[in-house]
């Protein structure tokens, strides 16, 4: 099916596509016996999958990236597909429309995208009415990626994430908090070992509070305090870190005590490329993702993950487009995976192909 959509979707400019992707799969799985058919289709379920993270347990190592649903308007539907986690925004406190438009290109010879999206979405609110509204599909985890406004100044970032933190934790499984998007003014910099260790450690300080405070009220309710724990926040880095940025990283990791890594974000780096460069030039700034991104997303996984004493829990993202590139990631280090470059690329079926793949491979 998707082979022949694939053709008529690339004629739309990108984003559109997506949005009419994602509304049509909506729709369709809306219509009376679609579900079990694409069930049927695109999941694959095996024991063997199942994996257990951060004291969470995964029905499987697969799950969607961040920003593919943003505002959390379609993860119910995205289930259907078998992935084993859905990572929902990245989502800020306001409502803010990112960058101007055209924001998202494709780059088919090199089964890339670069995105300068800036953190469009509708507020963490609109995402925490949704959740509240549709609840949580059946054997999937979710997690929550938190950004800041773009107007907000860096030395207020704290309080953003704070906001989104506090509005989300009873409502996903997991943070990922997003200082490394090349897409916002400034971002990058709160990668920075000050102000990182800072914001980490207020949100540790806050998770406490928040899982106290949960515990004492499903007690006083007469159900045991099952929710008492503290929510697993992993920190999402950009691939063009250097190796002391990445010691600097592991001490942080160390010294705030969060759950671990995701690795990577999207790439400022522009080679190589096989797209012709007065193309790239033309296309501008914005975060490198898909195939290309596949070998430093894999060195950054190796070098943390053998750096910690293979002790660090890590999250690999980055050119995942097949079986081979996900086992890539897995043997660099990655407990767990995430796709969406390549699915853009390979289609819904990528999911159960690497699932089965993985288990024939077990």
């Amino acid at each position: 099916m998707y082979s022949i959509l694939k053709p008529l979707l690339f004629r739309l400019q990108p984003e559109r596509a997506h949005a009419l992707t994602v509304q049509g799969l909506a729709a369709t799985l809306a219509l009376p016996g679609v579900s079990d058919i694409f069930r049927r289709t695109y999941r694959y379920e095996d024991p063997r999958l199942e994996t257990e993270l951060f004291g969470i347990p995964f029905p499987n190592r697969v799950g969607l990236a961040a920003g593919f649903d943003k505002d959390g308007k379609y993860y119910r539907y995205m289930s259907s597909l078998g992935f084993g986690f859905l990572e929902l925004g990245t989502v800020t406190p306001l409502p803010q429309g990112g960058n101007p438009h055209p924001r998202l290109f494709r780059l088919p010879a090199d089964r890339a995208l670069i995105n300068r999206m800036g953190f469009n979405n509708e507020g963490v609110e609109a995402l925490a009415r949704r959740l509240l509204r549709d609840g949580r599909p059946d054997r999937v985890v979710l997690g929550g990626n938190i950004g800041k406004n773009k107007a907000t100044p860096n030395e207020e970032a704290t309080t953003d994430y704070v906001t989104c933190f506090e509005r989300l934790f009873s409502l996903v499984d997991y943070f990922v908090v997003n200082v490394s998007s090349p897409n916002t003014p400034n971002l990058r910099e709160l990668q920075d070992r000050a102000p990182l260790t800072a914001l980490l450690t207020k949100l540790q300080e806050l998770n406490a509070q928040l899982s106290r405070s949960e515990h004492r009220t499903t007690t006083e309710l007469g159900r045991p305090g099952e929710l008492w724990h503290r929510k697993p926040i992993l920190l999402k880095i950009a691939p063009d870190l250097t190796e002391g940025q990445l010691d600097d990283i592991l001490q942080i990791v160390q010294d705030t005590h969060i759950a671990g890594i995701i690795a990577t974000n999207t790439t400022v780096a522009r080679s190589p490329l096989r797209t012709d460069i007065s193309e790239i030039e033309g296309i501008g700034n914005g975060g490198l993702s898909g195939a290309p991104l596949r070998r430093r997303a894999t060195e950054v996984i190796r070098y943390l993950y053998e750096q910690s004493g293979r002790t660090l829990d890590i999250i690999g993202v980055g050119g995942i487009e097949d079986l081979a590139s996900a086992q890539e990631k897995l043997d660099a280090g990655a407990k767990l995976i995430q796709v969406y470059s390549g699915m853009v690329y390979a289609g819904p079926g990528l999911v159960r192909d690497i699932k089965r793949g993985l288990v024939e491979k077990s």
